[in-house]
């Protein structure tokens, strides 16, 4: 990944024959941080769709597509880096101080978000020229 605070994560796949496949997270072991929220992102019928654009000052995510699939594109302020997501056991981390945009969504694309901390609206940059200035005030 050629993105600061970004990296891919693949969860364990262990098939059961019949009985299907199950993937884990556990904290410590997949994610690097503990998680105070969970939700995911789905119905997205409209193939115009855009999600995310904003960044956080300190959330820290990992995102992964649980159906179908979609490009997840990501922004430090100085590099770009789309990424296909349409593996089940394949997710991004998404540290603070990065911008990202999903879209490209598949039919019935199902997205599931782990998060670092419960909804803050103060965490968020919502406009990416506020996003480079505030780049600009980190160390």
């Amino acid at each position: 990944m050629i993105v600061k605070n970004s990296g891919l994560i693949e969860l364990p796949r262990i098939t059961d024959g019949i009985d299907g496949t199950i993937s884990v997270a556990e904290v410590e072991i997949h994610i690097a941080f503990q998680i105070k929220r969970v939700y995911y992102i789905y119905d997205l019928e409209n193939s115009s769709a855009v999600r995310g654009k904003h960044a956080h000052k300190e959330l820290e995510q990992v995102i992964f597509c649980l159906n179908g699939s979609f490009i997840l594109t990501l922004d430090d302020g100085e590099n770009q880096e789309k990424i296909l997501l349409n593996r089940r056991n394949i997710g991004v981390y998404l540290g603070k101080d990065l911008w990202h945009t999903m879209s490209d969504f598949s039919a019935n694309c199902i997205l599931l978000v782990l998060a670092s901390d419960n909804y803050k609206e103060s965490d968020y940059i919502r406009n990416y020229n506020d996003f480079l200035s505030f780049l600009s005030t980190r160390p």
